[in-house]
Parts: structure tokens; C-alpha cells; sequence
């Protein structure tokens, strides 16, 4: 890397550690910048990745999207295009070179006004491709994100600098070697679009039946070019996804209710709690309630530490 890359990464890591303080996931006052920052390697971390922007400055980090390994570091940068329940885990991190990195989100509308104001073309005929992937950094790209981070310091600049500097972040990641991949989540009639609303459909109605048939026709495409073209995007299957959504919500519910496992499964989706405590335990490794106690009990030692 280059000697200027290092420079900005030295500068943002020196920002973040400013703006966290301690080991976690940070929000900013910039609603879609968001900080992690931990000493020790971290996770797993199970969530849904929204369609973002992710830099590592310092430390390793890897995402899992069902069986495919994503690995990403201070070389590179990782974008994803739609919504996908991730595993995440911070590989190297310590004291000395704390895991430091930044995520910034995109909603499809930015995309596609950065698309119409810069008069970029993107194929609506283009292959359909995954919807998250690794790309090396490129300065004009960090460039953008340091004067993005910067603003913190100067809070007052924010309203009207913010969603100009985040114009030019979405135009350099759409300039990128695999930009096309994010510009096409945003071009209607895209196989990409069609898929996204596909799965907005399955994550505002996750804990319900939902029949592949409704998901065809919601994405304007036949049965099994939805299945081929779902599994394309996202590395799994509808079924497959919506029960990494039910699950993941049934983790928190557990963690921030007092409820059983029983009565969560069926608010989640699941008709046999057998069945949810099968799957929770391939899913996180311990069926519900062990697994709850694993999390909590972790908790407290960080809290006490």
C-alpha cells in the first residue's frame, strides 16, 4: 500500500479510537456512520448486513454469508448491495492494535440519485452477482471517507457536507472494479432490484408462511429463476434465509425478554419448538437456553472486567 493510504488510515484509526473509547459497535451523530473498535478478537457476531460500506484501518475481520468466507483488512474494503443475515468475527485484534474499523450505510434511493447526477450506466441485462464482495482500497475512495469522519469534528458542518461527501463515497465505490454490483440493486428492472424486493418481502414478514410461488411473483420472475437467481445474490435460498432471520430474532428476543423458548419460537415463525431448538442449536452452536446463559455470563465478565 501506499504511503498516502497509510497515512489515512493512521488518521482514522487515531478518529475512531477518539469517537469509541472503548470496546464495541459505535453510532455517530452521522445516522449512517457507525464504528466498531475492540482489543481482543471479537465474536462471532450474528446480525444482517445492510447495503454498506465497511473499512478495517487496523486488525482482520472475517464474514461468513451461509458457507462463503468473505476475509478483509487495512488492504481492502467490503461492500454489500442488500440485506444478508451475516456471521461476523474479528480475527486479529489487541490492546496494543485494537481492532478499528467504520461502516457506512446506503439506502437504494442515494444510489440511484448518485447514479442519475454522475450519468452512470449500469446493464439492466448484466449477470446477476453476489451481493456482497472484497475489493483492494483505492485512495480517491479513502480519501473521501477520511473528509466523511472528519466531520464529527465539526458537528455544525454535518447538515449540509455530509450527504455531499457521501455522494462522492457511493460514486468511488460504484467506480470500483465490482461497482456495478451495488449500481444494479438500484436500476429497476435489474435481476438485482427484483431480488431486493424479494427479499424486503421476506424480512417484513419473516415469521410467516411464505410461499416461493408470493416471492416469484412479488419479484416479477418465474419459480426457479427466483430460486437460481436468490441463491445468486445471497448464497442461500429464500427458505434458508428467512430461517437465519427467525433465528437471529429469536436470539435477541431471548436475550432482551423474559420469555421461554417455546413461546419465541412461535412468535418467530416456528410451529414445533423441537424444531426451533434443533436448529437454534446449529445455528449458534448450544440450544436456547444454554446458549442465552453462554452470552450473558459473558457479558458480566466484560462488564466486571
Amino acid at each position: 500500500m501506499s504511503e498516502q493510504i497509510h497515512k489515512y488510515q493512521a488518521e482514522l484509526a487515531k478518529l475512531i479510537k477518539y469517537h469509541t473509547g472503548q470496546d464495541g459497535g459505535h453510532g455517530t451523530v452521522i445516522p449512517s456512520l457507525f464504528f466498531s473498535h475492540f482489543s481482543d478478537a471479537a465474536g462471532p457476531f450474528y446480525g444482517v448486513h445492510k447495503p454498506s460500506l465497511c473499512i478495517v484501518v487496523q486488525g482482520m475481520k472475517e464474514v461468513l454469508l451461509s458457507q462463503e468466507l468473505f476475509r478483509y483488512g487495512p488492504a481492502d474494503y467490503l461492500v454489500t448491495s442488500v440485506n444478508l443475515p451475516i456471521i461476523g468475527q474479528v480475527t486479529e485484534a489487541s490492546s496494543e492494535v485494537p481492532y478499528l474499523a467504520l461502516k457506512i450505510e446506503f439506502t437504494p434511493n442515494e444510489i440511484l440519485e448518485v447514479l442519475g447526477d454522475f450519468q452512470i450506466g449500469v446493464s439492466k441485462k448484466e449477470n446477476t452477482k453476489r451481493g456482497m464482495y472484497v475489493n483492494l482500497i483505492e485512495l480517491p475512495l479513502l480519501d473521501a471517507v477520511a473528509r466523511f469522519v472528519r466531520l464529527l469534528d465539526n458537528p455544525e458542518d454535518i447538515p449540509i457536507l455530509a450527504p455531499l461527501i457521501k455522494k462522492e463515497i457511493i460514486y468511488r465505490v460504484l467506480q470500483g472494479r465490482h461497482g456495478a454490483v451495488l449500481g444494479q440493486i438500484a436500476v429497476e428492472g435489474s435481476s438485482a432490484y427484483q431480488i431486493s424486493d424479494a427479499i424486503e418481502h421476506i424480512m417484513n414478514n419473516y415469521d410467516r408462511a411464505i410461499r416461493v410461488e408470493e416471492l416469484a411473483e412479488i419479484a416479477n420472475m418465474g419459480v426457479s429463476s427466483l430460486h437460481r437467481l436468490f441463491k445468486e445474490v445471497t448464497a442461500m435460498s429464500p427458505i434458508q434465509f428467512q430461517k437465519q432471520l427467525r433465528l437471529q430474532e429469536a436470539r435477541h428476543l431471548l436475550l432482551t425478554e423474559a420469555a421461554g423458548a417455546a413461546d419465541v419460537a412461535f412468535r418467530v415463525g416456528y410451529e414445533s419448538p423441537s424444531q426451533f431448538s434443533r436448529e437454534y442449536s446449529r445455528l449458534f452452536g448450544l440450544p436456547p437456553k444454554e446458549d442465552i446463559k453462554r452470552l450473558k455470563e459473558s457479558y458480566d465478565q466484560r462488564i466486571n472486567a
